[in-house]
């Protein structure tokens, strides 16, 4: 067996920070020790909530196309390992007004990769899922591509398949502070100080925490799920209806079929002010957003009950532009990977390929040069930080 010559360490265990260390702890020549501040598969972290819409048909555009198409074979890839199932690939359906700009962009993403898809008309899609209201003039896309991942169990994956390998995964163990030092880091808990070669910074929401160049780049929007039980839970089984995401006006509505045989998730856009740091974030609903939310579960799908069964808020750092943040310091000791703006779960897997490279081999031309921190900080100067309003 090969010596190991290099220590990394993965600050985070989350949707990034396990993928990494995944990846990290297949490599022969580097030891891989996993700092979490929580236990195993929190309910704390961005990825928590049962399931995450996966889709390759994007509106968010092209540049995502390529990593999500590399993302669900690394699912797959995931799946085998582990045994696990963790990928429904159900669909996923967008359903808009021809004109707006979700759907026109989506339709471009389709074009321009060549994605399987099925487009239906007003009519067809009324006749094809029946559990929505449709609108007059609505159109339809089916992302044969798209479904539904099941986080938690993803990171659980994800994580044992890196201990078989020889990870060092230490849990309940909050990181203080990350420091450079001649020859490599130190990082610094409550109980010890652990020194690498590398890092790599995984720690998502925390992340400003940890780095006083992130405070001003990156801002903390609140997430609310939300889970509705309907008449017939039959017609909402994964065999029957896709994941999905609805526009209407400045409603967007998302969700995914039942996985637990008796309630249906759709949730709403934010609609609460960005934050600076987690001790801002709210830790639930109110009542009157619930109610509010109900109504709209109701009129997209009126089999809902508009009482939710089940409901939890989080929280995901935010850039201007909503790109993640995936880079290297000069020194390349030091690895970041955050900001992954509400929409990294679903190539996570990349993410944690691309941190991989980055910290055992201190580049990777995969990553675009709009991911990198530079490049960040002048939009930032250029724009502003993030303002709220995104989903």
């Amino acid at each position: 067996m090969a010596s190991k010559t290099q220590t990394v360490v993965v600050v985070g265990l989350g949707a990034v920070g396990a993928m990494a260390a995944w990846q990290l702890s297949a490599r022969e020549d580097v030891r891989v020790i996993g700092v979490e501040q929580y236990g195993r598969v929190h309910d704390r972290g961005s990825y928590a909530g049962e399931s995450r819409v996966f889709r390759t048909a994007y509106h968010e555009g092209g540049l995502y196309v390529p990593m999500l198409q590399e993302s669900r074979r690394m699912w797959r890839d995931l799946e085998r390992a582990s045994g696990r199932e963790l990928y429904l690939e159900v669909g996923t359906l967008s359903i808009a007004q021809p004109d707006r700009i979700e759907m026109t962009t989506t339709l471009d993403t389709v074009r321009e990769f060549d994605l399987p898809h099925t487009l239906y008309d007003t009519d067809a899609l009324r006749k094809a899922y029946p559990q929505h209201r449709i609108h007059d003039g609505d159109i339809g896309l089916l992302d044969h591509h798209g479904g539904g991942l099941r986080p938690e169990v993803s990171i659980a994956a994800a994580l044992r398949l890196a201990e078989a390998a020889g990870a060092d995964l230490r849990f309940n163990s909050p990181v203080l502070a990350v420091e450079e030092e001649p020859g490599g880091v130190v990082v610094r808990t409550p109980a010890e100080a652990i020194r690498a070669d590398k890092v790599v910074l995984a720690s998502g929401s925390w992340s400003t925490r940890l780095r006083a160049d992130l405070r001003e780049l990156l801002r903390l929007q609140v997430l609310g799920l939300t889970w509705f039980m309907p008449e017939r839970i039959e017609e909402f089984l994964p065999e029957r209806f896709p994941a999905f995401l609805r526009d209407v006006g400045p409603v967007h509505f998302f969700g995914a079929p039942s996985l637990d045989g008796y309630s249906v998730k759709a949730c709403s856009n934010p609609t609460w002010p960005v934050a600076r740091d987690v001790a801002e974030v709210p830790t639930a609903y109110t009542r009157d957003e619930l109610i509010k939310i109900g109504q709209q579960a109701r009129e997209f799908f009126p089999a809902l009950n508009p009482e939710p069964v089940r409901s939890s808020v989080h929280h995901c750092a935010y850039t201007p532009d909503r790109t993640p943040v995936v880079d290297v310091d000069p020194t390349g000791r030091v690895t970041i990977v955050t900001g992954l703006s509400g929409h990294g779960f679903k190539f996570a897997p990349v993410l944690g390929r691309w941190a991989a490279a980055l910290a055992a081999d201190g580049g990777n031309d995969e990553v675009d040069e709009r991911f990198a921190l530079s490049a960040h900080l002048e939009r930032l100067a250029a724009s502003g930080a993030y303002g709220g309003g995104g989903h």
